[in-house]
Order: structure tokens, then C-alpha cells, then sequence
């Protein structure tokens, strides 16, 4: 079940917030969050509950050993880590471990072929945040399994996010406190990412999958950087609109959720894109593996190897797949080369020219993020980059409603900037009237396209 479904939208989302507001006190309220939480996560492959159980009961426990302190605290915290990050390894690396080993070794054995749980990479590093802030004092025991697993499997950032480390929602899993401005504001939310999901990233998805998957002697290279450029919109508002909708639900229960995102695709530069990028994501890193690592206080050498380290291993998190490790260093190269020389460069030029960089070097690292298979990466790069030419004509003929895709990607650019944001937080009659009014338009646009097609891909199911 996803948020932009009709099935989410008027039975789960209605059924759960009556249940909710009906009920008499915190521990109700908790309760239907749960159950609730594990039904929707039932709802797509009820297979895979107990792995989601199992995973929160190790924390739980792991987390209970360490609270006793002395000799058993550190054995406890290093086999909980191992344990989480066994069962990820298991459900989305072994195969391809394997897959690896057997290229490598030439032996011949089968490979084995494990169905990927939903959202586990989310959930796992959510578990690992609250087990390691345990061990290091950040945050107090939880010594209610229900109320960790409900911090582990609530439902609006279980499959896609935002990372919500436990320290920011600690207090709120007892002592929040809803009202029915919080609802309205959560609403708002909800129906601005359900605007973006539906109205823009699924538009510009058709468009970026029928020219990746269409014929090569049609589809040149004015029709694949068409295609980059859908798809870096449809990324962007697929994965955006998904937080955007997470972090209203919260609103609507009372929870506070993170950003994730704020205008990325406004970054004059690579750091800077990674400031605003899946912020939830990268600062996990930062916290956890890098400054761990040694972060930038070490020699020039050991700061390469930590910068390359932690890309690498985002690359990875996002799939078990080599493009997502090149995609990772990618960006990891580009980090270091703006932080020794290439970044004075930048600020020497026009603020303009600078985003267009920026922008043109992600969107070319979209291409390697989207295209797993490196035979139809390297002939893509090749067409684009050798300008071959596009049959307009027959690439039209071959599906006129690509017309649609590329009418979408102008308003896509300009609702990728920052132009609402004063009406997003302004106070007063007026601008509560206009978010109301745009709010009612979005909703009743969105789901005027929801009941007139079935096309609703999401990118970060994958992961």
C-alpha cells in the first residue's frame, strides 16, 4: 500500500485516524498506531512481519542487556549491531555477495534468491540509531517492546522515511499532544506531497521509462537527456512528496517528524546538494560512520579513505547493485575534489552558472543511480554524449502520450524552487485562506488523475 493509492486514502487513512481520535487515552492511541502499523505493513507482503518483529525484539533486547552496564554492555551493543545489520545483509546483499563470489572464484554454486522486505533499509538504520545513541547515553532505555516497535514500524515513515532517530521522538511516543491546528497543518502537508507524487513524479516517470526502455535507433540523445531530466524530477518529487506526505501523517498523530528535504535542486553546489538531499540519510552517515571514522581531523589520506568509505556505503544502502556504488563514489570523488580545489573555483562564478553545474552534475548522476544493467549504462552515456541523433517523428508515433511527460517538465522546474515557501509559513487570514483553497484544488486534482489511471510507480520501494 502506498500513500498516493485509493485504498490508503479513503479506508486506512480515515479507518485509523477515526479509531485514534475516538479513543481515551495515550495507551489506545498507541495501540491503533500499531496495529494499524503493522497491518499496512501486512497489507504488501505479510511474509515479512515476524523479519520486522525480530528486528525491533533485538534492539529491545540487545538494548536491556546494555542498560545493566559492567562487562556485558559492550558484548551486548557489538552482537545487536552484528545481528541488524546480519539480517540486511541476508535479505538484501547475500545474493549478490554471491553473485560477486561466483564471478570471482568461478565456482559453482547456486545463487540463492531472497525476496527483499519492504522499507528494511529504513527501518534497520532507525533501530541502529536508537541502539547506538543507548550505548552512548544520548537517550534512556525503552523497556516497553510494544512502544519500540511502534517507534520501529509507524506507519508514515516506515517504507521510505524520513530516518527518525528515537531521541526526536522520544518524549513524543508518551507526552504528545495533538490539536486540530496540528491536523489542518498535517493535511496541508499531506496533500501537497499527494500533489507532487501524483500530478508531477508519475508524469515524468512515463517519460523517463519509455525512452530508457525503447528502441536505440529511436531514442538519440536529445531524448535521453530528456529522459535524465525526467527522471531527476521524478526522483526528486517521488521521494519528496512521499516525505512530504510522511511528515503531515505525523502532524495529524502528533508526532514531529524531520526534514528531508529543502530544495535541492536549488544547490550551487555538490556539498551544498547534500545539505538538502535526503538530509535524514546523510546526516545518519555523518553521525555513525564518519565522525566515527575520524571524520576530517585526521591526515589528508585517512580523510579520502573515510569521504570514499561512507559513499561507497550510501551508494550501497540504496541497493545491492555496482551502479550504486559508482553512483556513491561519483559523489564521493566530486566531494573531495570541491573541498581541495574545486569549490574556490566555483565560487569564483556567476551564481547562475554555478547552479547549472550543480544541476547538470546531478542529473548525470541520476542516469548511473537509474540504470542498473552497465551494458545499457555505458551505451546510454555513449549516445548522449556522441549526440546521436533522435527520431522525433517515430518516437512520437511510437507513443504519443510522451507529449504529456514533456509538458509536465517545464512546471516541474519551477516547482522545484522555493517560490511558496513564504506562503508555506506565513500567518493570517489571507494566506490560511490560500492554502486552504490551494489545498482543496491539489486534493480534488489528485484524485480526478488517481481514479483515471492505474500508473503510480515509487522509486524507493526498491530500497
Amino acid at each position: 500500500m502506498v500513500f498516493s493509492s485509493l485504498s490508503f486514502l479513503f479506508f486506512f487513512l480515515p479507518c485509523t485516524a477515526l479509531l485514534y481520535y475516538l479513543g481515551p487515552g495515550r495507551r489506545w492511541r498507541n495501540a491503533v498506531l500499531l496495529l494499524a502499523s503493522l497491518l499496512f505493513y501486512a497489507w504488501g507482503d505479510p511474509r515479512y512481519v515476524p523479519v520486522l518483529l525480530a528486528a525491533a525484539a533485538i534492539a529491545w533486547l540487545g538494548g536491556l542487556c546494555m542498560a545493566k552496564g559492567g562487562r556485558l554492555q559492550k558484548p551486548a551493543f557489538v552482537l545487536t549491531v552484528i545481528l541488524l545489520l546480519g539480517n540486511l545483509f541476508f535479505y538484501k546483499y547475500l545474493g549478490f555477495a554471491a553473485e560477486n563470489l561466483v564471478r570471482l572464484t568461478g565456482w559453482d554454486f547456486p545463487i540463492p534468491t531472497v525476496a527483499l522486505p519492504l522499507g528494511i533499509s529504513f527501518y534497520t538504520f532507525q533501530i541502529l540509531s536508537y541502539v547506538i545513541d543507548l550505548y552512548r547515553g544520548e537517550v534512556g532505555l525503552q523497556r516497553n517492546y510494544a512502544s519500540l516497535l511502534l517507534y520501529v514500524s509507524f506507519f508514515p515513515q516506515l517504507i521510505a522515511g524520513p530516518i527518525v532517530r528515537y531521541q526526536s521522538i522520544e518524549q513524543a511516543l508518551t507526552e504528545r499532544r495533538e490539536s486540530l491546528e496540528q491536523v489542518c497543518r498535517g493535511l496541508e502537508r499531506f496533500t501537497l506531497g499527494l500533489g507532487k507524487k501524483v500530478l508531477l513524479a508519475n508524469s515524468a516517470a512515463y517519460l523517463a521509462e519509455t525512452v530508457y526502455a525503447g528502441e536505440p535507433t529511436i531514442y538519440g540523445a536529445g531524448a535521453l537527456w530528456l529522459a535524465a531530466l525526467a527522471y531527476t524530477l521524478q526522483i526528486y518529487f517521488d521521494f519528496s512528496g512521499y516525505s512530504d506526505m510522511a511528515i503531515g501523517l505525523g502532524r495529524i498523530f502528533g508526532f514531529d517528524f524531520p526534514e528531508n528535504f529543502n530544495y535541492p535542486y536549488t544547490a550551487l553546489s555538490v556539498t551544498d546538494f547534500w545539505r538538502r538531499w535526503h538530509i535524514s540519510l546523510s546526516t545518519w552517515f555523518r553521525d555513525y560512520v564518519y565522525i566515527p571514522l575520524g571524520g576530517n581531523r585526521v591526515s589528508r589520506l585517512c580523510w579520502v579513505r573515510n569521504l570514499l568509505a561512507v559513499w561507497a556505503l550510501t551508494g550501497l544502502w540504496h541497493g545491492a547493485s555496482w551502479n550504486f556504488v559508482l553512483w556513491g563514489l561519483y559523489y564521493g570523488l566530486l566531494l573531495i575534489a570541491e573541498k581541495l580545489f574545486l569549490g574556490k573555483l566555483l565560487e569564483k562564478l556567476p551564481r547562475l552558472l554555478r547552479w547549472v553545474l550543480t544541476f547538470w552534475v546531478v542529473m548525470l548522476g541520476w542516469v548511473l543511480f537509474n540504470l542498473t544493467d552497465f551494458t545499457q549504462l555505458s551505451d546510454v552515456l555513449r549516445r548522449m554524449f556522441l549526440l546521436a541523433p533522435t527520431d522525433w517523428a517515430a518516437m512520437l508515433a511510437d507513443d504519443i502520450s510522451l507529449v504529456k511527460g514533456a509538458l509536465v517538465l517545464p512546471l516541474g522546474l519551477v516547482c522545484m524552487l522555493p517560490l511558496t515557501r513564504r506562503l508555506q509559513h506565513a500567518e493570517g487570514l489571507w494566506p490560511e485562506l490560500l492554502r486552504m483553497v490551494g489545498s482543496l484544488a491539489l486534493l480534488l486534482l489528485s484524485l480526478t488523475v488517481l481514479f483515471s489511471t492505474r500508473y503510480n510507480p515509487f522509486i524507493y520501494f526498491r530500497f
